[in-house]
Order: structure tokens, then sequence, then C-alpha cells
């Protein structure tokens, strides 16, 4: 045989075996890498070349976080109600040598401790705080979860209740105690506002009566002061017109007088011989005795004067 051939048979097989031991570890992956049956490294992303019949890939360990929903678990309450939970845990492999050799099957150990470390936490609760602590329930499991898979290399991110199913006669009695509290609460807020309405029909018959009465005491009030002003204005007239009145009987007086005065002025003036004058007692002595005065003085001039009138008409009567 040619050697020739059989170099380049060895190279090809050297070319084939270098090849075959070139690994690429994707992204968020680790590679548990053991030499000779022990534990040598771990890998990272990237490409990597390990030595032929000597190391070995141990574990592919995903470094992402997981969910697990673990099926429901049987837990008795403190005043013994048995009840159906079911769990969801989050979590994320921190240390791939740890999770590879720190605990077998790790998915199984953190589902059974999840489910021990419920029970005991619901152990101390009775049914409604079971029902109404969830969020107290997630933190306690969560803290002791991660506390104790620290040693295999997993971080408990969080846990959360999925369901709580408590037995077919409790939910039936919690439904028949939720339809009378709703009942309840439907009759109280029924009563409440029939009250606040009976309120607010109270409160508008009384404003509406005390309007009312202001309304009537404003229009006595007005009324009345209308009654002072036309009393004010009715009497401001009759004054007004008594005192339009004295003017007028005070302008009559001073004119008569003025008259009078005239009257004198001229008669003066002409000298009037004495026949006048007593006409002019005459006619004095006629007004005064009008019939209104009970006593008349008749002056002797004026005496004379009648006798005188009665002679003439006695001479009067003989001519006829």
């Amino acid at each position: 045989m040619n050697p020739w051939y059989i170099v380049f048979g060895v190279i090809i097989v050297l070319i084939i075996l270098c090849v075959s031991n070139i690994k690429i570890v994707p992204q968020a992956y680790v590679y548990v890498i053991e030499r000779l049956g022990k534990f040598n490294t771990c890998w990272g992303s990237g490409m990597h070349m390990k030595w032929p019949f000597v190391d070995r890939i141990a574990k592919r360990v995903s470094i992402k976080e997981q969910v697990v929903d673990f099926k429901p678990q049987s837990v008795i309450t403190k005043d013994n109600v048995t009840m159906q939970i079911d769990t969801v845990v989050f979590f994320q492999i921190t240390d791939a040598m740890q999770f590879t050799y720190g605990v077998e099957r790790p998915i199984s150990a953190i589902e059974n401790l999840t489910a021990t470390t419920l029970r005991n936490i619901v152990g101390d609760l009775d049914l409604e705080a079971t029902l109404t602590s969830r969020d107290i329930i997630n933190t306690r499991i969560t803290a002791i979860l991660d506390e104790a898979t620290d040693r295999w290399g997993i971080k408990v991110q969080r846990v959360e209740l999925k369901n709580i199913l408590p037995p077919r006669e409790i939910q039936d009695a919690m439904e028949k105690q939720m339809k009378a509290d709703r009942e309840r609460r439907e009759k109280v807020i029924q009563a409440e506002a029939e009250k606040k309405s009976q309120i607010l029909v109270a409160e508008g018959e009384k404003e509406s009566k005390i309007l009312r009465a202001q309304a009537d005491k404003e229009s006595q009030i007005l009324a009345a002061e209308a009654e002072k002003q036309s009393m004010i204005l009715r009497a401001d007239a009759v004054k007004e017109q008594k005192i339009l009145e004295a003017e007028g009987e005070a302008q009559a007086i001073e004119m008569v007088q003025r008259a009078l005065a005239d009257s004198i002025v001229k008669l003066n003036t002409a000298n009037p011989n004495e026949a006048v004058l007593q006409l002019k007692s005459l006619e004095a002595f006629a007004k005064a005795a009008d019939g209104k005065a009970t006593k008349i003085i008749i002056p002797s001039e004026i005496q004379g004067i009648a006798g005188l009138a009665s002679g003439l008409k006695e001479v009067i009567k003989d001519t006829k």
C-alpha cells in the first residue's frame, strides 16, 4: 500500500476529530464540562474546543427565567377545611455547576418543597384568612424556597397561588353567604337612599316655608312702606293745599286791603262832600245789617239819614 494514502487518511481522521470537538454554546446557555469524569469548567456562550476522549459535556443548562406550573396540592386549614391549591413558581438558574451536582431532579425537588411549605403556611391559617391572604402566602413561600434553593444554584423569583379550590359544600355556603351579603347591602343602600330622599324632601319643604314666610314678611314690609309713603304724600298734599289756600287768602286780604287803601286814596283825592260820605255810610250799614250780626250799633248820623230816608219814602207814596 502506498504510504501517502495512509498519511492522507490519518490527516482526514484528525480533521474530522477536531471538527467534531468544536462546540458552539448558544446565548443564555451554559455547558458543564467534565474532564476524566470530574468537573472541569463551565462554558458560556460562544465557540469552544474540548479534548477528544478526555472532556465531555456533562449538562446543558439554560440560565433563562423559567416557569413551572405544579399540579394542585391538597392542604388542610387551621379550621380543618381541606382544599386544593395549585402554584406557579418562577425561578432562574444562577450557578450551573451547583444546579448539575447539587440535587437530583431539581424541578421535582422544588415541587415537593413548595408543597410542604404551602401545607405548613396554610395549616396556620383558617379558611377565610387563606382566601384573603394570597399576597402573604406568596411572599412567605418565595422567601422559604429562595433560601432553600440557594445551595442548588437556583434563584426563586416569586411564587403565585394560581387557584384555591375549597370543597363543593364550602363553595355553596360561601355563595349563599355572598348572596345574603349582597342582599343585605342592597337593602341598606335602598334604606339609605330612602332616608336621604325623605331628608331632602323635608329640607325642601322647610326651605319652601321659610321662603314663603320671608316673602310674606317682605310683602307686608313693602305694603307698610307703601302705605307710609302714601300717607306722607297725602299729608304733604294737604299741607301744600292749606299753604296754597292760606297764601290765596292772604293774597285776597292783601288785595282787598290794597283796594280799600286805593279807594280811600281816591276818595281823599276826590274830596267828597257830606252827602257822598253819608251814602257810603249807608252802604256800610247795609253790609253790617246782612243778618249775620246779632247786635247792630247805629251811629247818630246814620239815624238822621234813616229818618230822612223814611220821610222820602212817605212823600213818594203820597205822590203815587
